[in-house]
């Protein structure tokens, strides 16, 4: 039951390999529990269970916010089932959600990104590639999964084509230093790189397929010393600071529900206080 759930995560809503692993894990975590509680069958689940499930889960030292991502798994697992007429209801529909302290995301300031993205050398096939790649993360602000996934067809001229979450596919504009740096990856570093097993992929790493998430991230750490994350957040963020509108943005970063993009305005009031701070004489 709940590997047909995660296969149907996949492949029916598009979730990344990652964020279907992360739900693998919360709910294999929830299933041992239940079966320490003597429970094999999920249609004895009850609530009292899984608050007994979430005390344990605070007694043995688990973070708020990892005890609210396992709940969220559950949660939904649970809803699923019901959908599909394999449950009569979700025991976990009226559980209480943990409280957790808002935690703004973290962007880099715009002069560091800036010096980051002028100071990498485009020298080697390598070189080039990686530059490609952090250029167009700050470009773009997309994921790190949408990134592993482009093809060559994905560019065209100004505009970048993804799939996004649940399958939904937006068009994003690409700055010129992206486009520069995605041509000279195409016609100078690919070839020396791409073996036969790269087929259309973008990005190709040193054995000559398609560069995966983990690679992404590596370069990305190895070059930038953070992670992509860290520049999608700032890719928002100066998007706000520079005036751009708020809907804008929500369709740029492909969130659906636009409460997410509004984290972002935060950071940007946090961005205008502190220039006021420093510009007004009677601050």
């Amino acid at each position: 039951m709940v590997e047909s759930y995660l296969d149907r995560l996949q492949t029916q809503r598009g979730y990344s390999s990652n964020t279907t692993d992360a739900y693998r894990r919360d709910l294999t975590h929830f299933v041992n529990f239940c079966s320490t509680e003597g429970i094999r069958d999920f249609a004895t689940v009850d609530r009292p269970l899984l608050r007994r499930y979430l005390a344990a889960l605070d007694k043995h030292g688990y973070a708020r916010r990892s005890i609210a991502r396992k709940s969220s798994a559950v949660r939904a697992f649970f809803d699923d089932a019901v959908r599909r007429h394999l449950l009569a209801q979700n025991p976990a529909a009226v559980l209480s959600r943990p409280r957790l302290p808002e935690r703004l995301p973290r962007a880099l300031p715009q002069r560091q990104v800036s010096s980051l993205l002028d100071s990498l050398p485009a020298s080697s096939p390598k070189d080039l590639r990686d530059r490609a790649i952090l250029e167009l993360l700050y470009s773009t602000g997309i994921r790190v999964s949408e990134l592993a996934a482009l093809t060559i067809d994905s560019f065209a001229s100004d505009l970048l084509t993804v799939m996004g979450k649940g399958g939904r596919m937006r068009s994003i504009p690409v700055g010129r230093p992206a486009q520069e740096a995605i041509s000279r990856w195409l016609d100078e570093g690919r070839p020396g790189m791409a073996g036969p097993e790269a087929g259309g992929c973008l990005f190709v790493g040193e054995r000559g397929r398609r560069l995966d998430e983990r690679g992404v991230r590596r370069v990305v750490r190895n070059r930038a010393a953070t992670f992509p994350h860290a520049l999608r957040h700032s890719f928002a963020t100066h998007l706000l600071e520079g005036g751009a509108d708020l809907r804008a943005v929500q369709e740029l970063l492909g969130h659906r529900d636009l409460a997410t993009t509004q984290l972002y305005t935060a950071v940007s009031a946090q961005f205008l206080k502190s220039t006021y701070d420093l510009s007004h004489p009677r601050a």
